[in-house]
């Protein structure tokens, strides 16, 4: 079996495990937050969820689309955050696969699954029970508004991405050099020799 492939695949598996990490503990922290506030406080956290993907999936659309130079000029001068930056770029097929990949997607599963309990609370507030038209109602409601915010802020995010992925990714880069700094916790390793085209 080819080097790549093998490599490829054993990410694939990584990425895989990951998500499935991540994803139980993400829904267990939600439910388990979700289930003890009003389904006002309940809206602002699936807000909050919907953003995060939003955010993230920027960050990976940022990091296919920037290039190294910029970051190795600011490296040069030793801004902080440079290295990390230069880092994300050259391994942004990762830094992509986790951001829109795990995080992206594991947030819009709980942000649904969030939205779902927030709508049996407010059917319980107006006093009608599981399954009732005005649940129904509700659901379908909330889901197209979580749909159409979700979409709607990609949308946003990608073009920023694009347009400004130099800037969004020293930002991300700053927040993690900081993050390692000031936490002492490791959350890129060493970059590749291989560089990227510039574009």
């Amino acid at each position: 079996m080819d080097n790549k492939l093998k490599k490829s695949l054993k990410f694939s598996v990584s990425i895989a495990v990951i998500t499935f990490v991540l994803a139980a503990i993400f829904s267990v922290i939600s439910n388990s937050v979700m289930s003890g506030v009003v389904w006002g406080i309940g809206l602002v956290i699936v807000l909050i969820i919907i953003i995060i993907g939003v955010v993230f999936d920027m960050l990976g659309i940022a990091a296919t689309a920037a290039s190294e130079p910029p970051f190795h000029a600011m490296a040069a001068e030793k801004i902080p955050g440079a290295k990390q930056a230069i880092i994300i770029v050259r391994n942004a097929d990762r830094f992509a696969s986790f951001c829109n990949d795990v995080i992206g997607d594991i947030s819009g599963i709980v942000s649904g699954t969030a939205s779902a309990v927030v709508v049996i609370q407010i059917a319980n507030d107006l006093g009608h029970s599981d399954g009732s038209s005005v649940q129904i109602t509700l659901s379908v409601l909330l889901t197209s508004v979580v749909a159409a915010l979700t979409v709607g802020g990609k949308a946003v995010g990608k073009y920023m991405a694009v347009h400004s992925s130099t800037k969004v990714i020293f930002f991300a880069a700053r927040v993690i050099a900081w993050i390692e700094a000031n936490l002492k916790i490791r959350i890129l390793s060493a970059a590749t020799k291989n560089t990227r085209k510039s574009r």
